[in-house]
């Protein structure tokens, strides 16, 4: 979806909904008209209002990290999933803190996506032709290739990154990927980040509606640099020794 301009019967999941990203994407598709699915770990039904003060209609669902197959029902009729959700357990190292970065920054959106491309595959050649080309966007964030000081944040996105990397040479052909690779912004995470939230919600929007599967967002010159040689050297490296 080379125009991420939906009308309403384009359906937005978004995984980490409860989180301050998470809402500014919400109200980012809200003002292209799709329709949202909030997914979140949090029981509490997310309650977002547009800037003219009227509720923002949405589909809350509270999910945890290893209940993927029980979410896949909830995204049957999806067709642009945004993995956002992960945890920064910063300073900590322990065997559990190491288990549970692996789990909720890596693995889980490794089997969604997974789980979301085996979906699309099965939907029948009419049914395709009349939803939008669908899409997963996922936020590695730059920590990929740059430090982030939180040694387990840095293993556990740079595994996201490895396997997105990897698992695109095949799943592409089924959906359209976007790697998010995002800088400090804003957060209850991260209250010293530079940049504020809804400026990155909306170049990450503007990037997808210019076709870019690269999306970019950082004050950090090198990572514009860095970032695309990374894509391609994997690229390169997975598509040498590895085959469908």
């Amino acid at each position: 979806m080379d125009n991420p301009q939906p009308t309403g019967a384009i359906t937005v999941a978004i995984t980490g909904a409860s989180g301050t990203l998470g809402q500014a994407l919400l109200r980012c598709w809200h003002r292209r008209g799709a329709q949202l699915i909030a997914i979140s770990h949090s029981p509490t039904p997310l309650n977002l209002h547009a800037p003219d003060g009227s509720a923002i209609d949405l589909q809350h669902v509270q999910w945890q990290c290893g209940q993927e197959k029980a979410l896949l029902a909830q995204l049957s009729q999806v067709d642009v999933l945004v993995l956002n959700h992960g945890i920064n357990l910063q300073q900590e190292r322990s065997q559990g803190a190491t288990a549970a970065s692996l789990e909720v920054n890596a693995l889980s959106s490794w089997r969604l996506l997974e789980g979301f491309c085996e979906l699309v595959a099965k939907r029948s050649a009419s049914e395709r032709a009349a939803r939008p080309p669908s899409e997963v966007w996922i936020n590695t964030s730059e920590a990929e290739i740059e430090p982030a000081f939180s040694p387990l944040y840095e293993i556990s996105k740079r595994l996201l990154g490895q396997l997105l990397s990897l698992r695109s040479l095949d799943l592409a052909r089924q959906v359209r990927l976007r790697r998010l690779v995002l800088g400090p912004f804003r957060s209850a995470l991260n209250p010293f980040g530079l940049m504020p939230v809804a400026f990155v919600a909306q170049q990450v929007m503007l990037q997808a509606q210019l076709g870019c599967n690269l999306i970019i967002v950082t004050p950090n010159p090198l990572v514009y640099v860095l970032m695309p040689l990374a894509t391609l050297t994997r690229w390169l490296y997975n598509s040498a020794l590895t085959k469908s």
